[in-house]
C-alpha cells in the first residue's frame, strides 16, 4: 500500500501546451506541494503510477496581481515538477487515480 503522503506531494497533472510539447522526450509535469523536495517526488511519482523516474526538475512560479473590474487580486505561488522516465516508461495523465 502506497504511503498517503504521496497524495500530499503531487497535486495534480499540469496540462498545457508546454507539457504536452515535453512529453515527447519521455516528460510529465506535474504540480506539487511548495515544501516537497526533489527525493519526495521520485518518491511518490514512483509509488504512485509505478515507473522508474531518472530526473526530477523543479520550477516555482510567482503569483502575478491581477486586476478584475477595478479589484486587484493575487494568483497564488506554484510550484512545477518536470519528471523525466527512463525509456520505455509512460504516464497516462488523463485517467485518475
Amino acid at each position: 500500500m502506497t504511503d498517503l503522503r504521496h497524495y500530499d506531494v503531487i497535486l495534480s497533472p499540469s496540462i498545457t501546451e508546454k507539457s504536452t510539447m515535453v512529453s515527447e522526450h519521455n516528460q510529465v509535469v506535474f504540480n506539487v506541494a511548495k515544501d516537497a523536495s526533489k527525493p519526495e517526488i521520485k518518491a511518490a511519482i514512483e509509488a504512485l503510477f509505478g515507473v522508474k523516474v531518472t530526473a526530477v526538475n523543479t520550477l516555482l512560479r510567482k503569483g502575478k496581481t491581477k486586476r478584475f473590474r477595478g479589484f486587484v487580486g493575487r494568483q497564488r505561488d506554484q510550484k512545477k515538477a518536470i519528471v523525466t522516465l527512463a525509456d520505455g516508461q509512460t504516464i497516462d495523465v488523463s485517467t485518475g487515480l
